[in-house]
């Protein structure tokens, strides 16, 4: 039952998700936006957090230290709504029916990614059917599990937020290229050295979380979510040259489905409306078979369990000079976890400290990366799919993508529903896709207006890191010139946009200052040395 709402003061941030409660959004701003502090000179970073005198204070940056040993029990703010003694919503559990339910939707919504992943490589390195078939199963029972190491947690890897985990998409191109220079042997090899990389260099990287302030992690968010938002757009229309891009048919789909999740969010209410996104996608199938554009041709073909192989290309072949360029991009894959960490605890109202929550996403996409080596797959990284979903239906509950790694676990077990799955069109998916990204841009949006945008410095930082981030994601292979090993990093927008934005806000709210001060005190020097 749908409870009343209070009503709320107008503002821009409570104007994207109706779905949640007023209270909840209350705190979210609560939690996002720290007190302002006294006006000072030299206040121009107060939502960056610089320090606002000559001392290098970097502590501002982030909240006061934790240890991950404080970090035994989720951190759970406790929920207004309550006495007090009600869980945060991210803990809250469900009927089993309905998390299912919400569960299978995040499934829906995602399945696209680790199905056209296996068949991209099974085409690139020509792989027999049964290989193809076993690393399908494979990329599902991993997602799977990462999905519930992310949502539930353990120890020292986990979140404990609503992520779900899939194939990388720019992994998977450095996989292949490894493949094909040095041998699946090696590429299965290379990943499991980038996840030893990657716990070798986290306590470094973690140390560095300080100077991710809000102005870079916003900036970071928005890069991701139109990197996302293209992402749907190219299942909806395929990639220029191929044949068939951009067909009316398959526009028309894409919008067509689209269409139906508004109409959806517009007149359902209650947990219907919470499942609007996967109806759109069930009508937009629906759609779809009524033209013709469903194949069930492969339906029948196979058996009813597949079970994922061990080493299906034998034993790994270890190799660092040619797992060189997936080490580099661990480096890019690390900030981008911290940005969408950050934005998925803000997305569903919890506080999490930044050096603990964000190395403990990316020690679980380490750890399933190294079983993924193990398996033939590529790298495994947390996704920010599934965060726009979170927003849209206001379902909160890590518990709802622990679900939905244990459907995925399932199906990567039963071959038919795995055929099954395959069967919704892509533009369908896409154009799913498409709303549901759009939303993750929306939060990076929201958390810029936080950041005091009208002062030119913050202004300029973000426009500079927007313009430079966005450049690969708008003009693909601008890099294609430099060298293969600068491509790595410079092809990632992602990157790009957090190291630029990152450095000027070391220049412009630290180092600037400080020199600044540095330099009025001197003459003041040299006057009491005269006298």
């Amino acid at each position: 039952m749908s409870r009343p709402r209070r009503s709320l003061p107008t503002a821009p941030e409570q104007a994207i998700a109706p779905d949640l409660p007023p209270e909840a959004l209350s705190r979210t701003e609560a939690v996002a936006t720290p007190p302002a502090s006294p006006s000072r000179p030299g206040a121009d970073d107060a939502t960056t957090g610089s320090p606002p005198s000559t001392e290098t204070d970097h502590t501002a940056d982030a909240p006061a230290p934790r240890t991950e040993a404080d970090d035994t029990t989720p951190v759970s703010p406790t929920h207004p709504e309550t006495d007090g003694t009600s869980p945060h919503p991210v803990d809250e559990t469900r009927p089993l029916g309905r998390i299912l339910l919400f569960g299978v939707q995040h499934v829906l919504v995602m399945a696209a990614t680790p199905i056209s992943a296996i068949f991209l490589m099974s085409a690139t390195l020509r792989l027999n059917a049964g290989l193809t078939v076993d690393l399908l199963s494979a990329a599902f029972v991993l997602s799977g599990v990462g999905s519930l190491i992310q949502s539930v947690g353990f120890w020292k890897f986990g979140p404990r937020l609503p992520f779900v985990m899939l194939p990388g998409g720019a992994p998977l191109i450095l996989f292949l290229a490894i493949a094909d220079a040095h041998g699946l042997r090696v590429a299965a090899g290379a990943v499991i050295l980038t996840a030893v990389f990657t716990f070798a260099v986290l306590p470094l990287f973690a140390r560095l979380l300080k100077f991710f302030p809000p102005l870079v992690i916003g900036t970071m968010i928005v890069i991701i979510g139109v990197n996302l938002v293209k992402v749907g757009a190219v299942l909806v229309t395929g990639r220029p040259g191929e044949h068939g891009f951009a067909a009316p048919g398959h526009l028309a789909l894409g919008m067509a489905t689209i269409g139906f999740t508004v109409v959806f969010h517009l007149v359902l209410r209650g947990v219907p409306r919470q499942l609007s996104v996967m109806l759109g996608l069930i009508a937009g199938t629906a759609l779809a078979l009524l033209l013709g554009d469903v194949s069930f041709g492969h339906l029948g073909q196979g058996g009813w369990v597949d079970v994922p192989r061990l080493m299906p290309f034998g034993s790994p072949r270890f190799d660092v000079l040619a797992a060189l360029p997936l080490m580099l991009y661990s480096l890019a894959s690390m900030a981008e976890a911290t940005g969408q960490t950050v934005i998925n605890a803000e997305a569903v109202g919890r506080e999490i400290d930044q050096r603990v929550a964000v190395p403990r996403t990316v020690r679980g996409d380490a750890l399933v990366s190294a079983l993924g080596g193990l398996f033939g797959m590529p790298l495994m990284v947390t996704s920010g799919e599934n965060i726009g979903i979170v927003r849209v239906t206001g379902v909160r509950s890590r518990f709802v993508t622990a679900a939905a790694g244990v459907v995925l676990i399932a199906i990567g077990f039963l071959a038919p529903v795995t055929r099954a799955i395959s069967v919704v069109p892509a533009p369908v998916v896409g154009g799913t896709a498409m709303v549901v990204f759009a939303v993750i841009t929306v939060l990076g949006v929201q958390m810029l207006a936080r950041c005091d945008l009208d002062r030119h410095t913050n202004t300029f930082i973000c426009a500079v890191a927007l313009a430079l981030g966005l450049l690969p994601i708008l003009v693909p292979d601008v890099y294609q010139g430099f060298p293969a090993t600068a491509r790595i990093l410079l092809e990632s927008g992602v990157a790009v946009g957090a190291f630029v934005a990152a450095v000027l806000n070391v220049l412009f709210h630290h180092v600037g200052p400080a020199l600044a001060a540095r330099l009025s005190v001197r003459p003041d020097l040299r006057t009491e040395g005269t006298r």
